[in-house]
């Protein structure tokens, strides 16, 4: 009888401890990995956008979230070469849920950025 008390305690003394937990600990064990919060900004661009997320460029965590930028297929073209992709900056929260996006840069899949030298 005496363990059966001291095991419902212990359950007891457990919960209580558990839902005393800090906000922050519990969003800390809700936080999604770097690759889910990839998957789901590529997602999310996608179905706002109709277009096609085809890679991820740049990827940084931030104080409010995170930031990506993400190369998306704007309009495809015979050939490959001159469809015309586009550079979008995406925002999303700790969680990973897009709070933002906006096109920074347009520019055909076949051409590279202009290299800018030092002497000239």
């Amino acid at each position: 009888m005496s363990n059966t008390k001291n095991t419902q305690e212990s359950q007891s003394s457990q919960e209580s401890q558990s839902s005393h937990k800090s906000t922050e600990q519990r969003a800390a064990e809700r936080r999604p990995s770097p690759m889910e919060v990839l998957r789901e900004a590529r997602g999310q661009l996608a179905e706002l956008t109709g277009m096609t997320a085809e890679s991820v460029s740049s990827f940084e965590q931030t104080e409010e979230g995170w930031a990506l930028e993400v190369e998306v297929l704007e309009l495809e073209r015979v050939p490959d070469t001159m469809s015309l992709m586009a550079t979008y900056q995406v925002e999303l929260d700790p969680n990973g849920q897009l709070t933002g996006y906006r096109r920074v840069r347009r520019y055909e899949r076949g051409r590279s950025d202009a290299r800018r030298s030092g002497g000239r």
